[in-house]
């Protein structure tokens, strides 16, 4: 109950704030961010793909609240598109058209319509979100990536600060996975907020997963983007090091298909208990323990080190972001002002 309860203060802060603006709202506008508009219609729109199956029992207020969250998001992805545009990074069309035929290319043009139809989405659609995703990729790398430096100094002082880490009691295996569950559930957080709400929905999620995978995409942002487990997707799906007797505990066919991978490679789909994986073997380790001067060990403390940084730059570049945008939210202040008028 708790962690329900947390997550209401940010968005009962965004209500009581709101009601201090006396702004107001255009016609279909749900909120503007630099006096650029984002509709009501265009939250229904994003509301539908996150939630195409809402549960018959949600009332208003739990609808209101969903939709709250979907329009924050909207929010954020436009400041950021809004920032893309003015350092002039707006990815080409001819990116997006590259990145677009990438994507279609494992399937027939009937197979690919289907998976466009699963999502409730058009091709140009489709297109105008590509565009959108690679321009505030290129955002990020300007603005985040480029600037984060591992030195051999951060590397030293974190292997003497958890040398136990690299002291393997028994083989070891280093995995990540992305996980698709069929079940609906408003906790689950990655950075593209993207939920499947049932089984057919799932699969669809999977398998396009699995196809930009071949594509060659990086395993560790698609899990960001996209894995359902809120444990791992904020640091790209990372398991950490596996002892080989936990693994004991797993299914016979899941046992064996990990002993078979080759580190670096990519397993198929797998259906499990909790849904659909796509696992990835880091490294398979044996006993003992590591040294500084082990490859493979600066190679993980970098990874590692690189990927808790970019994860905080990019938690303040949003923070700051946000600080320096100029947004109205009147659906925020709708609500409120109808909270405070008695409305039930």
């Amino acid at each position: 109950m708790l962690r329900a309860h947390t997550r209401l203060i940010p968005l009962t802060a965004a209500l009581i704030l709101a009601a201090g603006c006396k702004k107001s709202a255009p016609p279909n506008v749900a909120a503007e961010v630099n006096s650029r508009a984002i509709t009501f219609d265009e939250i229904d729109k994003q509301y539908k793909l996150q939630f195409p199956n809402p549960t018959p029992e949600a009332s208003e207020d739990q609808i209101a609240i969903q939709k709250l969250e979907v329009l924050r998001s909207m929010i954020d992805n436009e400041i950021m598109m809004q920032r893309a545009e003015k350092l002039g990074l707006v990815a080409p069309d001819a990116d997006v058209q590259a990145k677009f035929n990438d994507l279609k290319a494992p399937y027939t043009q009937e197979e690919f319509q289907k998976q466009l139809d699963a999502r409730k989405i058009t091709a140009e659609a489709f297109k105008a979100q590509l565009k959108r995703d690679l321009s505030i990729q290129k955002l990020f790398n300007k603005e985040i990536t480029s600037h984060i430096n591992i030195t051999d100094k951060d590397v030293a002082d974190f292997y003497n600060a958890n040398k136990a880490m690299f002291n393997l009691p028994e083989p070891q295996i280093h995995m990540a996975e992305i996980l698709v569950t069929p079940r609906p559930d408003p906790n689950v957080r990655n950075l593209r907020s993207d939920k499947a709400q049932n089984e057919d929905q799932a699969k669809q999620k999977i398998q396009m997963i699995e196809a930009r995978l071949k594509q060659g995409e990086d395993f560790a942002m698609i899990a960001q983007n996209f894995s359902e487990n809120p444990n791992t997707a904020p640091n790209g799906g990372d398991l950490g090091y596996i002892g080989e007797s936990s693994l004991e505990q797993a299914a016979v066919e899941l046992r064996r298909l990990v002993s078979q991978m080759q580190p670096g490679s990519i397993s198929p789909i797998v259906r499990t208990q909790e849904g659909y994986r796509i696992l990835k073997v880091v490294s398979k380790e044996p006993a003992g323990q590591r040294q500084l001067n082990d490859p493979r060990v600066q190679q993980t403390i970098r990874e590692t080190m690189l990927n808790r940084k970019d994860q905080l730059l990019k938690a303040v570049y949003y923070e700051i972001a946000r600080n320096e945008a100029s947004v109205t939210n009147y659906f925020a202040q709708q609500q409120f002002a109808k909270y405070s008028a008695g409305g039930k």
